[in-house]
């Protein structure tokens, strides 16, 4: 169907909900380093944010939540999708424990539980077909035995690969075939328990799969050629995406189901699309836009959305792209990455998260001494960015005008940093040295890490294990240039 088919993506953004009386984010929490959940709720309420999604039932930061008046969506991960289906008994227990408890005893202001998280996508290869629907039934068994059915509501966060348009034009739109069944059961369930439906919406991802997708169409400043369905004329993707679902909707008879927008933003780096310039002005129109409250051609008004994401996540997988870890509107240390209107108590200016706590001003870096044709070099880029973070580094990114040694600096002081500044996580033999002197070259800044908040259970911060696979080539990328 070409790009207008809005092959949406395999990834995960900020929130609004029903009636737009406040703005909202996705909080994840893959992070070798996370900011304190005390010190993340005091960033939601310096910049105004009234919503909260989460990917999980994290107890310490629904318990930094508690008393804060934000509103909550929580959530239950997709590996947890067999458990709920299989047991009412277990879907109970868990409303217990992460709903129920955080509600009565710890005032968390919860107003949604969010079944599963895009689990219809393609690339699951079905995985999560039988379990989904089952489980969102349980679950709202259990909120209703808890008395909850009617103030907290269920949902499930889907990809917008569930829907499509057979004319290339939003009025075209249904639910894929595959599942076409099992959306209509879904929708109707959602439906007659007042619930929303929820889509993820990823202009990004459309630009990032397809080299034909017009940049253009992905923003909100109406310089993209539009398209015009009917009488209908579309200036950007968001608008077409969002009222393709609306056509599906209607076409199946549920034409006036609340729509919740689960996820929508642009990631700063990984890819030659993902920078702070193309983030900033997608993140701003369509704030600017949602806010303005015309909403869509099909649906005039407010728009119910959640932008993602917080805050950067240095651990997420990289499978979908190097772009994966780097969604925030803030860096891993909860300071600003660019300026951003939410039209709320900022006027432009993004509050950094308060009282953080870093490590001491030092880098590992490579030895000046040592070359690049030492063997030890390449393995030790390899180790090094395999079980850090070199995202940063390949064509088209913030730190890829590096030269090589500068490639092989920044994957030493990654892994240096992500084990805490551990001495011996920079004795890559004969190669590497600890400096004191910044090594950050224009926009390619290398980092000096939080200190690391382990909550109410160790983590483990870096270990010395085999690395991991990365995304897109980057070894092989690091490796020829060296």
């Amino acid at each position: 169907m070409g790009w207008l088919s809005f092959s949406i993506g395999l990834v995960s953004l900020c929130s609004m909900v029903f009636t737009v009386s406040g703005i909202g984010a996705n909080w994840g929490t893959q992070c070798s380093h996370p900011l304190p959940p005390d010190t993340v709720v005091r960033l939601l309420r310096d910049n105004g944010f009234q919503r909260i999604k989460l990917f999980d039932a994290d107890y310490d930061a629904l318990r930094a939540l508690g008393k804060s008046g934000i509103e909550v969506m929580v959530g239950i991960p997709n590996d947890m999708l067999l458990t709920m289906a299989s047991s009412v008994k277990a879907a109970e227990k868990w409303v217990a424990k992460n709903v129920s408890t955080h509600l009565t005893t710890n005032n968390v202001n919860i107003k949604y539980v969010a079944v599963g998280n895009e689990p219809f996508l393609e690339t699951y290869n079905g995985s999560f077909l039988k379990t989904t629907f089952p489980a969102l039934q349980n679950v709202q068994s259990a909120l209703i035995k808890a008395g909850l059915g009617t103030t907290v509501k269920v949902t499930v966060p889907l990809n917008a690969d569930v829907y499509a348009s057979s004319t290339d034009y939003p009025s075209g739109g249904d639910f894929r075939a595959d599942i076409h069944d099992l959306m209509l059961a879904i929708v109707k369930f959602l439906s007659d328990n007042g619930a929303p439906f929820t889509v993820n919406i990823y202009p990004f991802i459309s630009l990032y799969t397809d080299e034909n997708f017009p940049v253009e169409y992905a923003f909100f400043d109406e310089k993209a050629t539009p398209v015009t369905d009917g009488g209908t004329t579309y200036y950007n993707m968001f608008d077409a995406n969002y009222d393709t679902l609306v056509w599906a909707l209607q076409k199946n008879g549920f034409g006036n189901l609340p729509i919740i927008v689960g996820e929508i933003g642009w990631p700063t780096d990984g890819d030659r699309n993902a920078n702070i310039q193309y983030a900033q002005r997608f993140n701003q129109g369509f704030m600017t836009h949602i806010l303005g409250g015309k909403g869509t051609p099909m649906r005039p008004g407010a728009v119910d959305v959640y932008l993602f994401s917080l805050i950067d996540e240095d651990a997420k997988s990289v499978q979908p792209g190097n772009f994966e870890r780097h969604w925030g509107i803030f860096n891993y240390d909860g300071s600003a990455k660019y300026q951003l209107n939410l039209g709320a108590t900022n006027s432009g200016a993004l509050a950094a998260a308060r009282g953080v706590k870093y490590l001491d001003q030092k880098w590992c870096v490579m030895k000046p001494s040592a070359k690049l044709d030492d063997p030890q070099v390449s393995l030790s880029v390899s180790y090094a960015c395999g079980l850090a973070d070199c995202t940063t580094l390949g064509y088209g990114t913030s730190c890829g005008n590096l030269d090589a040694r500068g490639n092989v600096s920044y994957a030493f002081n990654s892994y240096y940093q992500r084990n805490n500044q551990l001495d011996q996580a920079c004795k890559f033999p004969n190669v590497s040295m600890i400096t004191k002197t910044d090594p950050s070259v224009g926009s390619c800044k290398f980092p000096v890490m939080i200190e690391p908040y382990y909550g109410g259970t160790e983590r483990t911060v870096g270990s010395l294990q085999k690395p991991v696979i990365l995304a897109s080539g980057l070894i092989l990328f690091l490796l020829r240039i060296l």
